[in-house]
């Protein structure tokens, strides 16, 4: 049985109740950081240590939202990587033969322009690119980059500026990179407000709580036997 909406913010309080003080207020403070204005897309990503870095990257970043597709390859993470950021984030899995456009229609669906991180004809720069509406940044592999079929549904096209001998980045370095730029610019436009609604950080700070207890079922199920 699900958690009546109105009951929420008290689920909240008892969930917090079996946690320390400190990490209360940690949740608080990080809910407050997270934005949904910015996403990062995985298109068959199979280097565990890429994919680990990435999502590493999503979190320190406040980026919330992780699309993963694995049309071809299973998505896979190190924990001496990753440090457990999987914990914080919202993955959002895509698989099977309509993966890519089943993951598009739900960015599109979600008000997000698709950005497809890729050398193109029709390419920006990183520090040029728009952000009046939320941004989708898409990463492929490590030797053969995005499906053609993810390029072909981009919206847009984006590059990270290069003045030496070598020709790319590794893409964890390149998500890196594009995410750092696009999140502090997404903080300097004060038209846009980044941070998540009260409600998004109501349902966010609850899931960080169960994910931070062993007893969470146990937990949930007093509650409703609480409220019912």
């Amino acid at each position: 049985m699900d958690i009546p909406v109105d009951r929420l913010p008290s689920y909240l309080d008892f969930l917090l109740e079996h946690l320390t003080p400190h990490k209360a207020a940690l949740f608080a403070e990080k809910a407050a950081q997270r934005t949904r204005k910015a996403t990062v897309v995985l298109e068959n990503l199979f280097q565990a240590h890429n994919a680990s870095a990435i999502l590493r990257t999503c979190d320190c970043f406040g980026v919330q939202d992780v699309y993963i597709i694995e049309k071809n390859n299973p998505f896979s993470t190190t924990h001496q990587i990753s440090l457990g950021s999987s914990r914080w984030l919202t993955l959002h899995r895509f698989d099977g033969d309509h993966a890519v456009a089943n993951c598009y229609a739900a960015l599109r669906k979600a008000g997000y322009s698709i950005v497809a991180a890729t050398p193109h004809k029709m390419d920006v720069n990183i520090e040029d690119l728009e952000c009046a509406q939320p941004i989708a940044l898409v990463f492929g592999t490590e030797l053969q980059g995005l499906s053609q079929e993810a390029l072909l549904g981009a919206d847009a096209y984006v590059k990270i500026p290069m003045v030496g001998f070598t020709e790319s980045l590794n893409v964890s370095v390149s998500a890196a990179v594009c995410l750092h730029h696009l999140t502090w610019k997404l903080r300097q436009n004060s038209n846009q407000p980044m941070g998540l609604s009260a409600q998004e950080q109501l349902e966010l700070k609850i899931t960080w709580a169960e994910n931070s207890s062993r007893r969470s079922t146990e937990l949930r199920e007093a509650f409703l036997r609480k409220v019912v």
